[in-house]
C-alpha cells in the first residue's frame, strides 16, 4: 500500500502541482517546474516499484537516495 500512496504522490505532482511548488523551491529554487515535473515522474516509479514484490527491494534502495538527493539539495540552497 505504500507504494502505491508514494505512486499516486508522484502522480499528483502533475495533476497539483501547486501542492508540491513550496517544498520543490526549497530544493531547486531555479527551474523549479521542470524539477517538479521530474520529482513526480521519480515518485511515481519508485511508488510502484515499492508496490511490486520483484522489484521492492531495488525500489528502496532508490527510494533513500532520492530522499538523500532532495535533502543535499534543501540544504545546499537554504
Amino acid at each position: 500500500m505504500a507504494g502505491l500512496a508514494l505512486a499516486g504522490t508522484g502522480v499528483a505532482h502533475f495533476v497539483r502541482p501547486e501542492l508540491f511548488e513550496g517544498i520543490t523551491k526549497a530544493a531547486f529554487p531555479t527551474d523549479t517546474a521542470r524539477f517538479l515535473k521530474i520529482n513526480g515522474g521519480l515518485e511515481t516509479a519508485l511508488g510502484l516499484g515499492v508496490a511490486v514484490p520483484q522489484t521492492r527491494k531495488v525500489a528502496l534502495i532508490g527510494l533513500l537516495g532520492y530522499g538523500g538527493y532532495l535533502a543535499v539539495n534543501v540544504i545546499r540552497n537554504r
